[in-house]
């Protein structure tokens, strides 16, 4: 039976099942409670917005809205709400994009019950929970000089295999000034050439297949 003080819990995760398997692990725990479930990251906005739960569970990866556009929406709206993403991407740039929009926490999907529960309670209380692992490739991505958006273009073009021609003609911009990003782009991935640009890109959650 639940008191009245439980930690009241947003669920958002667009795979029924695993929801299910999660809600099931909150529900085990004495002092906590499911009050409302989503399936897209536009209904947890939804949702936080009608309930105001205490913590929120939140996978990066749905339809219509991802995580971090509505983690960014909610604290938007509500500085104080407290945010943990739950996902299966590991990748630094997902890590460090999740974190900079609000979550307090980072956990992912193999994490155990305990785990899960000893997080919501620590956010619960105004922390922040974040794994030495994930703590880790969080301050590697810290360390690694930013691409600018142009930059950014540029490399989702190269992992979708184009060349500088084409490059130059999607972006309407001269295969020189191509060239000169791509250049740029090898030096802050600490590459030698496009294909371990391309590799990195993916390895780091830069850009997904």
């Amino acid at each position: 039976m639940n008191q009245p003080d439980s930690i009241r819990i947003l669920i958002a995760e667009d795979h029924e099942i695993v929801r299910d398997g999660i809600c099931a692990i909150v529900n085990q725990q004495e002092n906590m409670i499911i009050i409302a479930e989503a399936e897209n990251g536009e209904r947890a906005v939804q949702q936080y917005r009608q309930h105001q739960p205490d913590v929120v569970l939140l996978d990066l990866k749905m339809p219509v809205m991802e995580g971090v556009e509505a983690i960014a929406q909610i604290k938007s709206e509500f500085d104080q709400a407290k945010i943990i993403i739950l996902t299966t991407y590991d990748t630094d740039e997902d890590i460090y994009r999740g974190l900079q929009a609000g979550a307090k926490g980072y956990l992912l999907k193999d994490t155990s019950s305990e785990e899960l529960a000893a997080a919501i309670g620590t956010v619960y209380q105004g922390k922040k929970y974040v794994p030495p692992q994930i703590a880790m490739k969080l301050a590697d991505r810290i360390t690694n000089p930013e691409l600018t958006s142009r930059e950014m273009e540029v490399l989702t073009l190269l992992t979708k295999g184009k060349n500088n021609q084409e490059i130059a003609s999607i972006l309407k911009i001269t295969q020189g000034t191509v060239k000169f990003h791509v250049n740029n782009i090898l030096s802050k991935l600490g590459v030698s050439d496009r294909t371990q640009a391309v590799i990195t890109a993916f390895k780091r959650g830069l850009a997904r297949l």
